[in-house]
């Protein structure tokens, strides 16, 4: 089958805050740049970010990048690579006024300088006391953030196809990524879009479990392409579980509420997260709070009639302060909750939040994967950025803020070393391998013509229910193994989906079919990594790695100090070294992690 080609320089698939930053760079070095999106950009996930973007400006207080480094470094439970958390955070100041400088509509102190919150895990003096940090635009940063870099963009001329699913990376015999394969969501049309670079940021995978503050689009787009093209997987048993979703609806509630002064509060009213971690608080790291969260409640102590959740209280706060600082907040109390949180608090739950694996990348930007002796060998033409990508600066846990960071600083680098290598290499877009469009092709044609098949909707919701109980807050030896089994009998049942729908015209049922075969990759890799690493650490937690003097809080360094990569081929696991060894500092050394 022949399908159209469009030639650019560069295509960007995602036009999340990772999307757009590295658009920025490539069009305003005048490259022809395509960047392909399923939702118009400003209703990209990115949007949904409430609390703020971390930066060590110190408006408020005295701050230094390396007293971020070693938070980050120690939120990470020592499993984030050190080069690439140094050169996050010495670029965060940088990069954040830069986003000013675009029209970024950040709160303000008085005397006119941006506006910075405390956020959990953020201290000042390597560890010593919370830290103003968190540079917020109210409750609505992420908000704000799209719409200044949108603008900007408009303005360089970037080329943006708006309602377009990307089906497919393709790559030729040697490895190169020449582009993707993607369908216009409106007629059904598939088009070849042929680049010298590639760039993935796709954002997360949030819907493979069944509660969530992901969108409906977060459905792992760029993880499932890249596997299903030979790339592994890093780190996917490491999941984030946000503390504060509303209970029952799962909508976030921001880290920021607690950073303006919420408590979090037991059945007897009791400000239970003393115990857990009594310097830090409220604003210990979010695995920390969310597995008190859940102690609290399994040990009887729960709110509501079924005892399954706990309260953020802010009615001690000013009125005012909640309608200048958390005006979003008290919004989604009312809508999701029937809660007004100036009266009283909000009920909330642990709920999946952030994936910190994804598609391995250095600190450039650059895809890299195993090749001989060499565990980080670029994949030339391919890069990714924000939370599709693992550069591992969140490793095992992530802090609070550090993800709009992090979409800010490499959304960047991987636009300024996609820039750099165009520039040096003039030569023409390489061949097209047919057999790479024609697997693309086929997937499509397969749903086509299913006859007798599953039904997408059934499938999707056993596999969420399958990773919300076997692979949650807390992890259980036997669910693991029997949540692997189970896993692997639901990608068999994700292989005969049928629809019912043959239309070309806004075939939403199509579309949904194609993003469970990328959900479902990234479901097989979560479960099958997450069973086999047999220790504790950052987010993920085992029952049967109990917290000893040689293993604190069931952390095993002399074995598992390593990331994991998933092969889709035959579920293989393999594993490379953690970068201990920051760019220009010392290494910051191991030890238990207390707040």
């Amino acid at each position: 089958m022949t399908i159209p080609i469009r030639k650019f320089d560069a295509v960007i698939v995602g036009a999340g805050g990772a999307g757009l930053r590295a658009a920025i760079q490539l069009s305003e070095a005048g490259l022809k740049t395509a960047v392909l999106s399923k939702v118009f950009p400003t209703r990209s996930h990115t949007v949904a970010a409430q609390g703020g973007v971390a930066a060590s400006l110190g408006n408020s207080e005295e701050d230094h990048w390396r007293w971020h480094m070693y938070d980050t470094v120690k939120g990470s439970d020592w499993l984030g690579d050190q080069d690439a958390i140094e050169f996050m955070c010495r670029k965060a100041n940088e990069v954040v006024v830069e986003l000013e400088h675009y029209g970024m509509p950040f709160d303000r102190l008085d005397n006119g300088r941006i506006y910075q919150r405390p956020f959990g895990g953020h201290m000042s003096n390597f560890g010593e006391k919370p830290v103003r940090r968190s540079c917020a635009a109210a409750d609505r940063t992420g908000h704000a953030m799209l719409h200044a870099m949108y603008q900007r963009n408009v303005k360089v001329n970037t080329q943006f196809f708006v309602e377009w699913m990307a089906l497919d990376l393709i790559r030729n015999e040697e490895g190169e990524a020449l582009g993707v394969t993607a369908m216009d969501m409106e007629t059904g049309e598939i088009v070849m879009f042929h680049a010298k670079a590639t760039i993935f940021a796709t954002g997360g995978s949030g819907r493979i479990f069944h509660s969530s503050t992901n969108a409906f689009i977060n459905t792992g787009d760029g993880l499932g392409m890249a596997a299903r093209a030979g790339i592994p997987l890093e780190d996917l048993e490491f999941w984030q579980f946000h503390p504060t979703g509303v209970a029952g609806a799962g909508v976030l509630i921001t880290e920021g509420v607690r950073g303006e002064g919420g408590i979090l509060r037991n059945a007897q009213g009791e400000r239970f997260m003393e115990r857990y971690a009594p310097n830090a608080k409220d604003l210990a790291s979010r695995d920390v709070v969310s597995r008190a969260m859940v102690t609290e409640i399994n040990e009887g102590r729960g709110c509501g009639p079924n005892k399954d959740h706990v309260m953020l209280d802010i009615t001690h706060l000013d009125p005012a302060t909640i309608m200048k600082r958390l005006p979003g907040i008290r919004e989604i109390g009312i809508q999701f909750a029937g809660v007004d949180c100036i009266k009283a608090p909000l009920p909330v739950v642990p709920t999946c939040h952030y994936q910190m694996g994804g598609i391995p990348t250095n600190h450039l930007g650059q895809v890299v994967v195993p090749q001989g002796d060499n565990p980080n060998a670029v994949v030339p033409g391919f890069y990714a950025a924000g939370e599709c990508a693992c550069t591992s600066v969140h490793g095992a846990n992530r802090l609070g803020t550090n993800s709009l960071l992090d979409l800010l600083v490499f959304g960047k680098s991987a636009g300024e070393t996609a820039v750099e290598q165009l520039r040096q290499d003039s030569s023409e877009h390489k061949p097209l391998p047919q057999e790479a469009i024609d697997r693309s092709v086929a997937r499509v044609e397969r749903l086509n013509n299913q006859k007798n098949g599953t039904n997408v909707h059934e499938v999707r919701l056993e596999m969420q229910r399958v990773m919300q109980k076997h692979a949650g807050v807390f992890r259980f030896d036997n669910l693991l193994k029997e949540g692997v089994q189970m896993i692997l009998d639901v990608e068999k049942k994700v292989q005969q989906t049928e629809i019912k729908d043959k239309s070309q015209v806004w075939n939403t049922a199509r579309l949904e079919a194609l993003e469970l075969d990328n959900l479902i990759e990234v479901a097989k890799a979560t479960m099958i990594s997450a069973e086999a690493r047999k220790e504790s650490r950052g987010a993920h937690v085992r029952d049967d790695a109990p917290d000893t003097p040689e293993h604190p809080d069931g952390r095993d360094d002399q074995n598992w100090l390593k990331h994991t990569l998933w092969y889709r081929e035959g579920n293989r696991l393999a594993y490379k070294p953690v970068q201990m060894k920051p760019l220009t500092v010392d290494t910051i050394e191991l030890k238990k992690r207390a707040y």
